[in-house]
C-alpha cells in the first residue's frame, strides 16, 4: 500500500481515548482490495478541539470518533445528521471541502443486529452504561419497540437522563433488577485492565435471554464466553464494530463493498 500512497491519497483516521487497529486495518484492507487512493490511520489526542481542527485545516476526508470523544465532538463541526442528532452523539465526521458534517453509524448497526438476531420487543432489558455509545444503543432499542428496561448507571445525572429520554427506569446498579436482555456498554471486559472482568454477574446471566456485548476486542469477552456456556443468545461487539465501520467506508469513499468481502476484510482486522 504504500508505494501507493502520492499527493492525492485520501487520508481517514479514528480518534479514541485508547486506540485499537480493528479500523486501520478493517478500512485499509477495503482500499486495497477495491484500488482504492486512500490510507487510515489511528490516533488518539488530549487537544480535542485541535484535533477537529486539523481535520478541517489538512482536508482530512474523514474520522471516526470513538469514547471518550463522542459528545464533545459536537460544538466542534459544522453540521449534524439525523442520525447523530436524535441521540446527541456522533460516531463519524465526513469533511467536505471543510464542512464538517457528522454522523452515528453505532445506531445504524444496533438497530440492523437487534432485527437480524429476531429480539422480541417485548422483553425487559438492562443496559449498562451512559456515554455516547451507551445513547446509541438505548435509542435504537426505543426506536425498535423496547419499552420496559433499566439504564444501570454510575453517573446518576447521565443515567437518568438517558433514561428519561427512552423511557426507562435508571438504577445506579443491578440490585432488585431482573432483564431478559442485558446490554453491556462500558469497557468492562475489554483488553486491558478490565480484560477478565465480567459485566453482569453469573445469576444475571443465568436469567437472562439474550446477552449483547458491545465490546468488541477481545472478540469473545468474558460475558460473551459466560452466556455461550449457558446456552444464551448473544450479539457481539464484533458484530457491531464491522456493521458500522462498514457504513463510515461508504460515507468516506462512496463505495459499498458487497458481502464476501467485508466478511474477509472483517476476519482480517479481527483476526
Amino acid at each position: 500500500m504504500t508505494s501507493r500512497i502520492n499527493r492525492d491519497t485520501q487520508l481517514c483516521m479514528s480518534l479514541s481515548g485508547r486506540p485499537g487497529n480493528f479500523g486501520t486495518r478493517f478500512q485499509n484492507y477495503l482500499y486495497e482490495a477495491l484500488g482504492l487512493n486512500y490510507v487510515y490511520k489511528a490516533f488518539t489526542t488530549r487537544d480535542l478541539p485541535a484535533a477537529i481542527g486539523g481535520i478541517r485545516a489538512l482536508g482530512i476526508r474523514g474520522c471516526a470518533i470513538s469514547m471518550p470523544f463522542k459528545e464533545a465532538c459536537i460544538p466542534l463541526v459544522d453540521e449534524i445528521d439525523t442520525s447523530a442528532a436524535a441521540i446527541e452523539s456522533i460516531n463519524t465526521i465526513v469533511n467536505d471541502d471543510g464542512h464538517l458534517r457528522a454522523y452515528n453509524t453505532d445506531y445504524i448497526a444496533v438497530a440492523t443486529l437487534i432485527e437480524q438476531h429476531q429480539v422480541p420487543p417485548d422483553i425487559t432489558l438492562a443496559l449498562r452504561g451512559s456515554g455516547g455509545m451507551a445513547k446509541a444503543v438505548a435509542c435504537a432499542l426505543r426506536d425498535a419497540g423496547f419499552r420496559h428496561g433499566h439504564i444501570v448507571a454510575r453517573n446518576e445525572t447521565a443515567g437518568r437522563t438517558l433514561a428519561e429520554a427512552c423511557g426507562y427506569a435508571w438504577s445506579s446498579d443491578m440490585q432488585g433488577v431482573q432483564a431478559e436482555l442485558l446490554i453491556n456498554v462500558t469497557p468492562i471486559g475489554m483488553e486491558g485492565a478490565e480484560a477478565d472482568t465480567l459485566a453482569f454477574s453469573e445469576q444475571e446471566v443465568e436469567r437472562a435471554r439474550v446477552v449483547f456485548d458491545v465490546v468488541a476486542l477481545p472478540p469473545e469477552t468474558p460475558l460473551i464466553r459466560l452466556a455461550r456456556a449457558k446456552g444464551k443468545s448473544v450479539i457481539t461487539g464484533a458484530e457491531v464494530i464491522v456493521l458500522q465501520a462498514v457504513e463510515q467506508f461508504v460515507l468516506y469513499t462512496g463505495v459499498r463493498p458487497d458481502d464476501a468481502l467485508i466478511a474477509r476484510a472483517a476476519a482480517h482486522a479481527i483476526g
